[in-house]
């Protein structure tokens, strides 16, 4: 296992957004989170993240207890994320988008970079060259120089996930990837998922599009109310009356 979620609990205040919520990651998977509006999906995967601190439980990324690490101590122990809304550089070109990504990269020291020194300027160089190699194998190699502004919603919300995995991540935190794309994007986007899962990164993905879900995730675990459940695959998940309940529900 990959990751291990045990009892995770998220309080604001006397909001209970995550109650108890326990499960399992291996790696190479593709896990669906599911749930109605305001399930506590996204909360869930900014617990595991490290964008809010939890109130209790315990999450554990390769055996190591992360529970009280920071977000950008988990992103080097190799955990990366996209946003619900793309979070882009836009008056910058696509590449320099990619680029940010490798912050966490970079051997030369701050003072040989703000120095411009020489052994800073090839690592950028280097760096550069990789996001372009990035860029190429999500199909957007094509428009790397273009701003950032002028591409359509579905390239903006592929170069969102390119910037995630320029920090060299071993498990992918995506929240609604193909939210407000059309069929065609959504099923460029599908293939692009299924090529970062082979390429070895486990993918955990929080999405409402149900069609995407079931086609795309091994295994599913539903929230509702901050409570999970339900877990289990695809088919049994489109089967289980209390998935059912929550979403459209009692007759």
């Amino acid at each position: 296992m990959i990751l291990q979620v045990e009892e995770l609990t998220k309080q604001f205040g006397g909001l209970v957004a995550v109650n108890g919520v326990s499960f399992n990651i291996a790696e190479s998977e593709i896990l669906g989170i599911i749930g109605p509006n305001g399930a506590g999906k996204t909360t869930l995967i900014n617990l595991i993240c490290g964008f809010f601190p939890a109130t209790s439980g315990k999450i554990y990324f390769n055996g190591q207890d992360i529970s009280r690490l920071k977000a950008n101590r988990r992103a080097k122990l190799g955990i990366g994320r996209n946003f619900q809304s793309s979070t882009l550089f836009m008056p910058l070109p696509v590449i320099e988008n990619v680029f940010t990504g490798y912050h966490l990269a970079y051997k030369t020291n701050i003072w040989a970079r703000l120095l411009r020194l020489r052994s800073a300027r090839d690592e950028e160089n280097a760096l550069r060259q990789k996001g372009a190699e990035l860029l190429d194998r999500m199909g957007l190699g094509a428009i790397k120089n273009e701003l950032t502004m002028n591409l359509p919603h579905g390239h903006q919300r592929i170069l969102s996930i390119c910037i995630a995995l320029a920090s060299n991540p071993k498990l992918l935190l995506l929240d609604e990837p193909v939210t407000g794309m059309n069929q065609n994007e959504i099923e460029t986007m599908l293939t692009l998922i299924r090529e970062i899962r082979n390429s070895g990164v486990t993918i955990t993905m929080v999405e409402h599009n149900m069609g995407a879900v079931m086609s795309l995730c091994d295994r599913i675990i539903v929230l509702n109310y901050g409570k999970k459940i339900a877990e289990g695959l695809p088919k049994e998940i489109q089967e289980n009356e209390e998935v059912i309940e929550a979403y459209l529900g009692k007759e």
